[in-house]
């Protein structure tokens, strides 16, 4: 028997491990899969520096969004260890001055007592346009960011407002990697990802139709199909 591939996934911000549900059952056979806990650290650094602590010695690592940043901080913090890197619907940059102040909005509307609120204005920038009406699937995302809470929410915007630009660390990521990316993702575009499969050496760009900023959950066998490859390549 060929032993499975040790894979750990990083969900992004307000995602649980409901996130990479369809992975988690569709990869099984080739992997051993674990989905972190993305809630628990207030800097980018100590969720990778987490992760790390109770990661096997290699293994494949996958992060959408937020998971992302904390995949490439991993990749600076121990590239020796990782066997393989996908980076889904993320980016390599710092935050803009406008990323900036719609995040320290979202916290402040916290104090006002509008978490469910915060959510519901999330959603657009989650999802694709055609799938807001999706209940099967905003019932996921609702409920998802129910478990993870205002107080982890707010460290996590805070690792992610205070994240470094990994940009020029791309060149040095020596792994199999596989950037992913929905073409209609509002929040990390498409041109992003094409910037940082030109700057990591040999990566591969996969690009899914008709998808948002959550592709493992929108459009799930896509997204499958092409981790498949990336596991098994």
């Amino acid at each position: 028997m060929i032993a499975k591939t040790p894979l750990i996934l990083l969900p992004g911000l307000l995602c649980d491990k409901a996130l990479w549900a369809h992975q988690s059952r569709g990869l099984a056979d080739i992997a051993d899969i674990t989905v972190a806990d993305m809630t628990r650290d207030s800097s980018i650094e100590d969720m990778a520096k987490r992760v790390l602590a109770d990661a096997p010695a290699k293994f494949a690592l996958a992060g959408l969004s937020m998971g992302g940043y904390v995949a490439q901080e991993i990749m600076r913090q121990a590239p020796d260890r990782v066997a393989r890197l996908a980076l889904l619907d993320t980016s390599a940059t710092a935050d803009t001055p406008d990323r900036v102040k719609q995040r320290k909005g979202f916290i402040a509307q916290l104090g006002m007592g509008g978490f469910k609120g915060v959510t519901n204005k999330l959603l657009p920038y989650l999802i694709h346009a055609d799938r807001l009406k999706d209940d099967a699937l905003t019932d996921v995302i609702k409920a998802s960011a129910a478990h993870v809470g205002a107080a982890a929410f707010v460290r996590q915007q805070t690792a992610i407002l205070n994240r470094p630009d990994l940009t020029a660390a791309l060149k040095n990521i020596a792994c199999p990697t596989l950037v992913l990316c929905g073409r209609q993702d509002a929040l990390t575009p498409l041109s992003g990802h094409e910037e940082i499969a030109a700057a990591i050496p040999g990566a591969r760009l996969v690009v899914i139709e008709d998808c948002g900023h959550l592709a493992p959950l929108e459009c799930p066998d896509a997204v499958n199909a092409a981790m498949r490859d990336w596991l098994e390549t």
